[in-house]
Formats: C-alpha cells, structure tokens, sequence
C-alpha cells in the first residue's frame, strides 16, 4: 500500500522503489480572469511588461521542473517534456493548460498541477499594476495515462 506515513504514523516519501517505470502523462488547467481592458492589452501584445504569455509559459515549465522543491514528499522526476499553453477565453479570461510527461515510477499529476498554477501566479504578476482584481480559479487535473490507477480524466 502507498502512503505518505510510515508504520509509527510520522510522514514520509512514498517509497516507489518495486512500482514498474512505465509512461506517464498528465494535464491540468487553470483559468484566470480579468477586466477585458487588461486581457484586450495581453492579446494585442500593448501590456507594459511585455509578453505576458510567454513570461507565464516559461514559468510554468520551471515550476514544473521543481515541483519537488516547493511540494513536500514529492519525488523528483526527471521530466520529459512540460508544455504551458495560455489562450483568451472570451473577453475576460485567460486559460492555461499544462501537460507533463515522463517514463517513471510514479505519476506527474502534481507537475502539470504546479506548472498552471505558477503560470496563473506569473500572469498576475505581470498584471497586477493594471488589474489587481483578477481572480485565479479552476485549478485541476484534467487528465492523467499511466500508472498502477490507471488513466483519469475529468468528466464535462
């Protein structure tokens, strides 16, 4: 059985030595909302600071690469491939999806988690100066393959 405590109840890193490396992906997502003006500036490419998606993609990829450091009892994992894709949706949203891959033993559910959720965090950032009222929601697994629990993938 997986667990984060061991046997005297204290908590610890799931050890995943005998579970089989085998292929692994997962996506996530997180939605950003905002004034229309500030998404209007984003998309035209007329912010300020410059090129907010790709600042927010690239923080994304990173964060991605250091789930280990900033999650506790997480494993390091030896990433394959992160993609952050941010796109308009409507006239008051930015959407921001985020995929993880690796061949390993244990899944990267909180890579692709923590790769949207900091290229939400950048994004305000970024925008803030313009339109502190943004609110950062909808963080979640979409989907994951692979793995001893099998594929996952959010229903509607």
């Amino acid at each position: 059985m997986l667990t984060h405590l061991d046997s005297q109840g204290r908590a610890n890193m799931v050890d995943v030595t005998e579970k089989a490396v085998t292929e692994r992906e997962a996506t996530a997502e997180a939605r950003v909302r905002m004034l229309p003006h500030t998404l209007q500036m984003i998309v035209d490419g007329e912010h300020p600071k410059g090129d907010v998606f790709a600042v927010a993609r690239i923080a994304g990829i990173q964060a991605a690469k250091k789930t280990s450091d900033l999650i506790p009892l997480c494993h390091p994992l030896m990433l394959t491939s992160v993609k952050v894709e941010l796109s308009a949706e409507g006239s008051d949203a930015v959407r921001i999806v985020a995929r993880c891959k690796l061949a390993g033993q244990t899944g990267v559910e909180m890579e692709a988690l923590t790769a949207a959720s900091v290229a939400a965090l950048t994004l305000y950032d970024m925008c803030k100066a313009v339109d502190k009222g943004m609110v950062i929601e909808q963080v979640r697994l979409l989907e994951k393959l692979g793995g001893k629990s099998g594929p996952y993938k959010v229903q509607g």
